[in-house]
């Protein structure tokens, strides 16, 4: 939740005797993992690149089922799989979900992952990745047309549409208990006023989409400067392709970890116009879309940060009062605060020209 390259895992590292018991359960191939040859340094996940007897190589990604169970998994496999028949370079998958944990199994993406080591809310290496991204982005929006599953249900770490930050927060009250109590403990009323949180948005104009709600470097693979595989499919959910173009926006144009420092936010102007260039040069954006892009921009991370608050307080072994803090004062709220900003006008008054 800081600004540390290093953090404390959340999560006991996978071990080959693990990996091998679920595999003796749960897969009839009778598979042996043999060599673990790198693991994730991210705290929230436990993931690490396998190598097999048999010289095949697997991503294995263990999740508390508190977490991501097998209806959760389901929901996100289907999705991945239609988007792979739609020709968008998704990497296989199979998962097996036992008393504490879901296990997936991943077929190694094709190319090189270039974003190993960047944080999230890190810009682009370069403004050609930008439009790649954005190119990407807009192919997979085309794909997922037509894909009709219902929207999923609330839990820890995922993202969802969010047009109302009150709304926002009584949904989550109504369904997630340890956040209640959290809140229960805060004026997050006064909190938002204070932070002058926007009203509500009327996206009644927009089409639903399932989309990817997770758009960064660090869930792409690349060839040169075009992507070759698209990864992490956690956040999925059916929301409405402008939500999905705000997110990844969200995601590198905007410093957020130097406002996490007290230092001044920059800008990243010339990625973002490539990006949202090269996006609207494979879907253009319908007028509802122009319209709605700059107003739902402030609202994209509500949802997340309370799903968050959320995973520290409900899912981990041991509830994390600090990083829920850090979430809701730095993410939550310190977000909403910037972009009541006079240099949030001007950044939304940016993504109206470039989204003519």
């Amino acid at each position: 939740m800081g600004t540390s390259p290093t953090a404390e895992p959340d999560w006991p590292p996978l071990t080959l005797e693990e990996i091998n018991d679920v595999l003796r359960k749960h897969d009839s191939r009778n598979d042996k993992a043999e060599n673990i040859q790198w693991r994730s340094p991210r705290p929230l996940s436990t993931t690490a690149l396998v190598r097999f007897a048999d010289g095949v190589r697997r991503v294995v990604k263990r999740v508390p089922v508190g977490l991501r169970d097998s209806g959760a998994l389901v929901e996100e496999h289907a999705f991945m799989e239609h988007l792979r028949v739609q020709g968008i370079p998704v990497p296989e998958v199979w998962s097996c979900t036992g008393a504490e944990f879901s296990y997936e199994f991943q077929v190694p993406g094709a190319g090189v992952d270039r974003y190993r080591d960047a944080f999230s809310w890190s810009p682009y290496l370069s403004c050609e990745h930008a439009a790649a991204a954005g190119a990407m982005l807009a192919r997979m929006h085309c794909a997922a047309e037509g894909y009709d599953a219902p929207a999923r249900p609330l839990r820890p770490l995922q993202a969802a549409l969010c047009t109302d930050p009150i709304a926002a927060v009584e949904r989550h009250l109504a369904t997630r208990p340890a956040l209640a109590e959290f809140l229960a403990e805060r004026d997050w009323r006064a909190d938002l006023r204070a932070a002058a949180a926007p009203g509500a948005v009327d996206v009644s104009g927009l089409e639903p989409l399932w989309t990817h709600n997770d758009w960064h470097g660090t869930n792409l693979l690349w060839r040169g400067d075009e992507i070759a595989s698209v990864l992490d499919f956690g956040l999925a959910d059916r929301t409405t392709a402008v939500f999905d173009i705000a997110t990844a926006i969200e995601r590198f144009a905007i410093d957020w970890l130097a406002l996490r420092r007290g230092e001044p936010v920059r800008v990243h102007a010339r990625q973002l116009t490539a990006f949202l260039r090269a996006y609207r040069a494979i879907r253009p954006l319908t007028e509802y879309e122009r319209v709605a892009l700059p107003d739902l921009f402030p609202l994209v991370h509500l949802h997340y940060e309370l799903s968050e608050i959320d995973y520290f307080l409900s899912v981990l072994i041991r509830p994390n009062g600090e990083n829920a803090e850090i979430a809701y004062r730095s993410y939550f709220l310190g977000h909403l605060q910037w972009s009541a900003s006079g240099r949030d006008r001007d950044f939304r008054a940016l993504l109206r020209e470039l989204s003519r």
